[in-house]
């Protein structure tokens, strides 16, 4: 004997159960959502109080005197046949707040620290998702994401004094402690971000593109350098992205590392300081309120 369709019941004659697991539904979709927006107002509230401490530099008559912008980025010293000279010496009788050489600074520690970890990061990556047998696999990925738990201290401490050391006796530079030793430390601290997101792009990455390419007859480099990554190129990018996010804000291996000299030099072998190392040394003594502590915070902004 057929059966007979169930006729449709619209919401308003719902059971109860039916009722309360929708209404349960709800709230944790409201919980989650909830979770999310409390993630973008605190990043909200950081850039809004970072900016708030910052702003007296643009509208207080006394600080305008002391950094207004042509002295925050213009030198300070300009001699006749000399080349200018850009100072950070926020405590003087006369303050030289120049921000070049932190600008500097930070641009040549970042510069070596993805020129080395990059080819290295992503090599891994290739590696570890195209040519390497499962059960390789399964010892690479945990051990250079677990470089990613090391405290930045400790690769600070180690590139103060092994890595400072090698580079000095290898290349018998001047100076021991460098942007060249601060970047080769970060490029460790930055390795794992690229390995980690890179990685994951390139396994995201359908079988079926592979299978394809195998088929028409390209080797399994081919099939990596023209097929798999021009695939998971946004994933890719993305991955350095943030492995130059993080060496830009890294602190504590700058500040042990670089030598902490706010000086104007292109030379890699030559001592150097950062934006976020100046903050560190130098936000814990400042004066509240006065210049040198709005001058930080812009260099937060």
């Amino acid at each position: 004997m057929p059966t007979r369709a169930m006729p449709f019941l619209p919401t308003s004659l719902s059971s109860p159960k039916r009722r309360a697991r929708q209404l349960r539904e709800k709230l944790i979709e409201g919980v989650i959502t909830l979770v999310g927006l409390t993630g973008i107002a605190a990043l909200l509230l950081i850039i809004v109080f970072v900016g708030r401490e910052a702003l007296p530099l643009f509208f207080d008559a006394d600080m305008l005197k002391e950094a207004s912008l042509d002295k925050l980025f213009l030198p300070q010293v300009v001699r006749e046949g000399k080349p200018a000279v850009f100072m950070w010496q926020p405590v003087s009788n006369v303050p030289k707040l120049s921000m070049i050489p932190l600008f500097l600074g930070t641009l040549k520690v970042t510069v070596v620290a993805m020129l080395v970890a990059t080819p290295l990061g992503l090599a891994a990556a290739v590696f570890s998702s195209e040519f390497a047998p499962a059960r390789l696999k399964e010892f690479i990925k945990p051990a250079i994401e677990l470089l990613a738990g090391i405290p930045s201290v400790v690769i600070g401490y180690f590139a103060l004094m092994v890595i400072a050391t090698f580079t000095q006796e290898t290349f018998g530079t001047q100076y021991r402690l460098s942007a060249l030793v601060a970047g080769l430390g970060m490029a460790i601290a930055i390795v794992p971000v690229l390995f980690t997101v890179a990685e994951d792009a390139l396994t995201s990455v359908p079988r079926s593109y592979r299978e394809a390419s195998l088929a028409l007859g390209a080797t399994r480099f081919e099939t990596t350098w023209r097929v798999v990554l021009p695939a998971a190129a946004p994933g890719v990018l993305a991955a350095c992205i943030l492995a130059f996010g993080r060496a830009i804000g890294e602190t504590m291996i700058v500040l042990m590392a670089s030598g902490n000299a706010a000086i104007v030099s292109a030379r890699l072998t030559d001592s150097t300081r950062t934006m976020s190392a100046t903050i560190a040394a130098e936000m814990g003594e400042v004066v509240f309120g006065s210049t040198h502590y709005a001058v930080l915070f812009f260099i937060g902004v």
